[in-house]
């Protein structure tokens, strides 16, 4: 019987460093049916316009079958290009869709700017605590990263400084900065005007790169828009990405660039090596959906169920919860961020809380260089209402175990 192939021996030195999500693998141990899950970042199913997209598809098959069925640019199909760009001015962004490319989901454009803009060694600065989805593209193309703390604003600009000042002293090669500005998963907090002009000009100054991820500015739930930090950007140094994963269904993979040249031609070039194209058929199906004045209409919809569901989980949060503890009171979005006390490890408790039938993201997992050991992440979207209000229940109850303990 030949031996097993010693895999080990083909692997890149780059492929011998990656390493599973931390969020994906706790995710399958919370796929119980009985389990509260507070776990994922998805989107409720029942938001999905599953009526609206039948109608949609058949009409891109009948009208627009050959081209829609067909490869497409690298960049796009020019009119969801165009109405993307028209759609970025609510947020002060003035471009046309010559700067716009269409990507396979948000995660596919956080691995092109690794592949563009990063070279072994080279470094990355994020929020503590930050998106592992970025995190783990970022470390995967090898770079290393200097973590800046948040508070109720986002990320704190004078320690910014001080890391950007301090980095500079030491020679290190900054890349760029990675933002979650609104909303920002995992903390749900958002960065305020003041901040995220304070963020151009730093960027300038220091000559650094942003990359702005924004995946949930749409689902506001009280509050004012708040213009894009690209707003601001006065050479096109910020690159900014957007999804439809949250505000129409993310099967549909779905996301955007945002980007000035040069950046924008050598992002294209390493989209071409990729994956050729983003799906034709389903920019196709977008496009009608916001050609059709759907999109607005349905972003409201979606709107109407989460607050109330944050709403409810902050109530139960103020009930339940210890009075040590603290927690965002998120805008928008879709998360909840939990610091317990000290003696609260909640990687130790996770095991403890799925006995009880509850889930939830353990925080260290989005700290780059560790910590957050007593945090987590707690989302809202996805259960029904009085699942959470149980959920929250469970938790606080192995949470005060630990405490007692």
């Amino acid at each position: 019987m030949p031996m097993a192939v010693d895999a080990e021996n083909f692997y890149s030195e780059r492929a011998k460093k990656m390493r599973a999500s931390e969020i994906r693998e706790l995710l399958k141990l919370t796929q119980e049916k009985d389990i509260i899950s507070f776990a994922g970042g998805l989107p409720n199913p029942l938001t999905f316009p599953v009526e609206e997209l039948k109608e949609i598809t058949r009409k891109v098959l009948e009208e627009h079958g050959s081209m829609a069925l067909q490869y497409g640019t690298t960049e796009g199909y020019i009119k969801f290009r165009e109405a993307i760009a028209a759609r970025m001015k609510r947020w002060g962004v003035n471009c046309t869709a010559e700067n716009v490319i269409i990507t396979g989901g948000s995660q596919e454009a956080l691995d092109l700017i690794s592949k563009v803009f990063l070279d072994p060694g080279d470094y990355v600065i994020v929020g503590a605590p930050s998106y592992l989805g970025g995190l783990n593209a970022f470390r995967a193309f090898e770079a290393n990263m200097i973590t800046v703390p948040l508070d109720e604003n986002g990320m704190r600009m004078d320690l910014l400084e001080e890391k950007l000042k301090e980095a500079r002293k030491k020679g290190l090669r900054v890349k760029f900065i990675y933002t979650i500005p609104t909303f920002q998963n995992p903390a749900g907090v958002t960065l305020n005007e003041e901040r995220r002009r304070c963020m151009i000009d730093l960027a300038e100054e220091y000559d650094v790169l942003v990359v702005e991820d924004n995946p949930y500015g749409e689902l506001r739930y009280e509050g004012d828009d708040v213009n894009a930090v690209k707003a601001y950007d006065n050479d096109g140094r910020v690159i900014y990405l957007g999804t439809f994963s949250k505000i129409l269904a993310p099967g549909l993979r779905m996301a955007f660039m945002i980007a000035d040249d040069p950046l924008y031609r050598k992002i294209i070039i390493a989209k071409q090596s990729e994956d050729l194209c983003t799906a034709t058929f389903n920019q196709y199906v977008a496009y009608e959906f916001m050609k059709n004045g759907l999109l607005d209409k349905h972003i409201q919809s979606i709107i109407k169920m989460y607050s109330v569901k944050r709403r409810i989980m902050l109530d139960s949060l103020d009930e339940y919860f210890p009075k040590d503890a603290w927690w965002s009171r998120p805008k928008g979005g879709m998360f909840c961020w939990a610091v317990l006390p000290e003696k609260v490890n909640t990687v130790k408790i996770f095991p403890k809380a799925l006995k009880k039938k509850v889930a939830y993201i353990v925080g260290s997992a989005f700290f780059a260089n560790g910590g957050g050991e007593n945090t987590m992440r707690l989302n809202f979207t996805h259960p029904t209402d009085e699942l959470i209000v149980e959920g929250v229940k469970r938790l606080s109850e192995v949470i005060k175990e630990e405490l007692k303990g």
